[in-house]
């Protein structure tokens, strides 16, 4: 059976990002584009960087209806930096027009709608 795909048009990469960035001033968040990837439909990491509480990576994926939906790339606890990091460094050399995102808070919010598979 294939994947059903919805008519909606989707946001261009960068502003979403640019949007995320704006919503998490207004939310008093730290958020920092690490890289820049493809303006248009590059793919996106966000680390949710939880600082002595560690690191969760989020990787952007869609759902078979065209929705946005997130996995948690480095599993289902938190791992320390230098792992995160080398996460996102391998991810980078395999997808060149991937977007990285440093969100730091350490009660685990970020600016953005983020529905975890």
């Amino acid at each position: 059976m294939a994947a059903q795909m919805t008519d909606e048009p989707r946001l261009k990469t960068k502003t979403w990002v640019q949007a995320g960035i704006r919503r998490g001033d207004v939310e008093g968040l730290v958020v920092v584009v690490v890289r820049s990837g493809n303006p248009d439909a590059g793919s996106v990491l966000v680390k949710l960087n939880r600082f002595e509480n560690g690191c969760v990576v989020y990787s952007q994926t869609y759902n078979f209806d065209g929705k946005r939906v997130w996995i948690s790339a480095t599993g289902d606890d938190p791992v320390d930096e230098p792992t995160a990091d080398a996460y996102i460094t391998r991810t980078i050399d395999f997808d060149p027009d991937l977007w990285v995102l440093e969100v730091e808070d350490r009660d685990g919010r970020v600016p953005f709608d983020i529905d975890v598979l």
